[in-house]
């Protein structure tokens, strides 16, 4: 289900700084010495403190950058999304709530955050839908092509229409611990959905925008070779979940 851009109920400034001061923002970044400080001053701006860098090898300042611009820098030598995104959520602050994942690369919609906190009380996990077709353009082809895939298998498979694989999402702390999550590498938002069903978790869709990186370049190649490396991931991540729900039944 996707809500619609506008809610029904005006926000309470205090629910939106009760939910900031309760939410651990987790920012995967590789080599991205050119957006991380406007990402974290951006943040900062909105009202979150527990800010997370996972500095997720980069060769270049981006560790530097991000640490002196406020925000706590984990650092880990091997690459990987779901590895990088797993990091942020170990050893967090007594009273986090939620944890709440953003891209280094400046393209989320800022402007959703007030949405995700209207909507806590009320849902687990809390994903935002890049619905706008123009938005889509910024979108590598891999991306495009998951973002039909994954969806149309979760469907078909387990039943829960989706329509997006954002990386923008919030999840409770509770039912994060609760879906255990198992992928290091891209599979990372695929996992968090289907688990997220297994476990009938309370889940909702928003729509969001997605804008063009603010500097450097994607880490996901836009070409045939990635389209068909972002399938073989999907389907092998689907296929693991669905051996993995099998298994636990039999």
């Amino acid at each position: 289900m996707i809500l619609p851009s506008h809610p029904n109920r005006e926000l309470d400034p205090s629910s939106f700084s009760s939910f900031a001061d309760r939410t651990v923002v987790i920012i995967p970044a590789y080599n991205e010495e050119a957006c991380i400080e406007s990402i974290v001053r951006r943040l900062q701006d909105r009202g979150f403190s527990y800010l997370r860098v996972i500095d997720n090898g980069s060769t270049d300042a981006t560790a530097r950058i991000a640490r002196a611009a406020g925000a706590e820098v984990i650092s880990d030598p091997q690459r990987g999304y779901g590895l990088a995104c797993w990091l942020g959520g170990l050893n967090l602050p007594q009273g986090v709530e939620w944890l709440l994942y953003c891209n280094a690369d400046a393209s989320d919609d800022f402007e959703a955050y007030e949405r995700f906190a209207q909507l806590a009380s009320d849902y687990d996990l809390i994903l935002g839908a890049r619905t706008h077709a123009e938005d889509r353009l910024h979108m590598t082809i891999p991306q495009r092509f998951g973002n039909w895939l994954a969806p149309f298998l979760m469907t078909l498979i387990w039943g829960n229409s989706f329509s997006d694989l954002g990386p923008q999402r919030a999840i409770r702390v509770s039912a994060y611990q609760k879906i255990g999550m198992k992928d290091r590498g891209f599979g990372w938002t695929v996992e968090m959905q289907v688990r997220a069903v297994q476990e009938k978790l309370r889940i909702i869709e928003i729509p969001v925008r997605t804008f063009p990186r603010l500097a450097g370049v994607s880490k996901i190649s836009g070409n045939l070779k990635g389209s068909l490396t972002a399938g073989v991931i999907i389907l092998s991540t689907i296929a693991g979940l669905l051996f993995r729900s099998k298994k636990s039944i039999s």
